[in-house]
């Protein structure tokens, strides 16, 4: 049997090194159209910045390592121009000689991964883009000497670009059209993102596109020109879907070739694996793309699975993923709310702001989670975090308890490993379940950061029940101080009609309602407390 894989790393290699493992047989040939079959894609941005300082420490596999292990014949610089399914053959161009050849098949496997968007700004041309490692070495010669760069686009990609550039010395402007970087959060968990890049020393310009590229500098739609010795692109990706369409392969709406739940096209011989290819949305069922590099490597290893007649399923995708800013951790995995809102579909949510590890221990720093549930089945719908240490490790654990179907209230059950130096007897996540818990069950009520001013507007009393020297620090405007070890004796001080009671994090506000709702008050807490309610003021600055 013959398979050709079309494109190599994350997707591509993976299919063909399982493969071989499960059928020592099967004639592997892998076409890829760069210099570099396997190389560490998510290490591009730190070896531009002098993090990851050798370029031999990105490339996993050659050619020659590949066929001495795997027996994998592998073709560096060759591109697939066409797939003749009738004939059942693969059209190949070797791009240094330019001689061309007809591969015939008996499977192949779909892994061209995605190309970047390059908009028709004026000067596009002149920005670069860092997928692979010719685009690495020519950023990292593009810096040489340089001062100044404009990096466009404020998702994952760009960060790490606009982070590793700083490293270097560089003074660096991030430009992003929306209102907030990091699409996958939500407004009031990207603040401290915003933060952090500024005091990275990031020139940040939010809410006004790039209008036009010049020699030395870029225009932005609010008439502002930043300097630019440099200016990358990092805008996002769409699939490389090309030859599948010439191929007549069905792409879907969303841009990536649809499959089957075997990773099967509409072709019964040819599959598609990696950024090129629809996925499975684990909440909706719909199709969506991730073009993530764990997700590219199962669905590689699926399919080789499925042609060696193995059982094999297209999991369902969450989206979970992180990313470094400086010093801050940033993960989502699942939906957010302006999906949710989007979709009109009910949720519950859920701020808290704990520590990383037992706060007496030397080292623990502050993180913030954000929980989405629904409000019927206490199903969790998607979680973010942003803050030190342990961000990672509490998302990871949400992802796996969505894929396990455990509920929100589960999350105050699981027994997770504890150490003051690693954690918290009340694990971060087990807060989370227990907050969830107690809104299951009606034994408090919460009410968003959003929700504060059509509330006081329909005459509800805000009481802040933190300290004296927390409110002079900062407070809501129009609150009533009353600490929370005074309100018993002072709760006659209060207006009548509905409260809403805040503290710092939301923890002493809990304690607060409880004790107001139990005296026969018409109480709720303001989820997150005042640092979750200035988080979201300052979206609307």
């Amino acid at each position: 049997m013959r398979v050709i894989i079309i494109g190599g790393v994350a997707g591509g290699m993976s299919a063909a090194t399982r493969l071989r493992r499960l059928d020592e047989s099967a004639q592997i040939i892998v076409l890829e159209r760069t210099r570099h079959v396997s190389f560490a894609n998510c290490g591009l941005p730190y070896h531009v910045g002098g993090v990851i300082k050798e370029r031999s420490a990105l490339l996993l596999q050659t050619p020659r390592s590949l066929a001495a292990r795997f027996r994998l014949d592998v073709r560096v610089g060759s591109e697939a121009t066409g797939i003749d399914r009738e004939k059942k053959v693969v059209h190949v161009r070797d791009l240094a000689t330019g001689e061309t050849e007809d591969l015939p098949y008996d499977k192949v496997i779909l892994s061209p991964g995605a190309r970047p968007v390059r908009p028709p700004i004026p000067g596009i041309e002149r920005a670069l883009t860092l997928r692979d490692i010719e685009d690495t070495d020519a950023m990292v010669a593009a810096i040489r000497g340089q001062k100044t760069a404009v990096v466009i686009g404020g998702g994952f990609i760009g960060i790490e670009v606009a982070e590793n550039l700083v490293h270097q010395g560089m003074q660096v402007a991030l430009v992003e059209a929306m209102p907030q970087v990091m699409a996958p959060l939500d407004p009031e968990m990207a603040t401290p993102v915003h933060d952090a890049l500024r005091a990275g020393g990031i020139d940040l310009h939010l809410g006004s596109g790039v209008t036009a590229i010049g020699e030395s500098s870029v225009t932005l739609a609010d008439g502002t020109e930043v300097p630019a010795d440099v200016v990358v692109a990092a805008i996002g990706v769409r699939p490389d879907t090309a030859l599948a369409t010439d191929a007549g392969l069905t792409v879907g709406e969303r841009g990536g070739i649809v499959v089957d739940e075997n990773h099967l096209t509409n072709d019964p011989d040819i599959y598609a694996v990696g950024d090129a290819a629809e996925k499975t949305d684990a909440l909706d069922g719909g199709a969506t793309l991730v073009p993530l590099a764990n997700t590219a490597n199962l669905a590689g290893r699926r399919v080789a699975d499925h042609i060696a007649g193995l059982p094999s399923s297209n999991r369902p995708v969450l989206g979970t993923a992180v990313v470094k800013v400086f010093d801050l951790t940033v993960a989502t995995t699942g939906a957010n709310e302006k999906r949710l809102q989007a979709a009109g579909r009910p949720y519950r949510a859920i701020h808290t702001h704990p520590a990383s590890h037992a706060g007496y221990y030397p080292g623990s720093e502050g993180m913030s989670l954000k929980l989405l549930v629904d409000p019927e089945t206490d199903a969790i719908l998607g979680a973010q975090g942003v803050g030190g240490e342990g961000v990672d490790k509490r998302i990871d654990v949400i992802a796996t308890a969505i894929t396990g179907q455990l509920t929100a209230s589960d999350l105050a059950e699981l027994e997770l490993a504890y150490a003051p130096p690693y954690g918290s007897a009340k694990d971060p996540i087990n807060m989370l379940g227990h907050v969830a818990d107690n809104l299951r069950s009606g034994v408090t009520r919460s009410l968003q950061w959003h929700e504060l001013d059509a509330a006081v507007e329909q005459g509800a009393t805000v009481v802040d029940v933190r300290t004296p020297s927390e409110f002079r620090a900062g407070s809501i405007p129009g609150a009533r101080l009353v600490p929370v070890d005074e309100l018993r004796d002072r709760v006659a001080e209060l207006p009548d009609g509905p409260l809403v009671v805040h503290c710092a994090v939301g923890v002493r506000g809990h304690t607060a309602t409880r004790i107001l709702t139990q005296l026969g008050r018409d109480a709720v807490n303001l989820d997150g407390g005042y640092k979750t309610w200035a988080a979201g003021q300052a979206t609307r600055a």
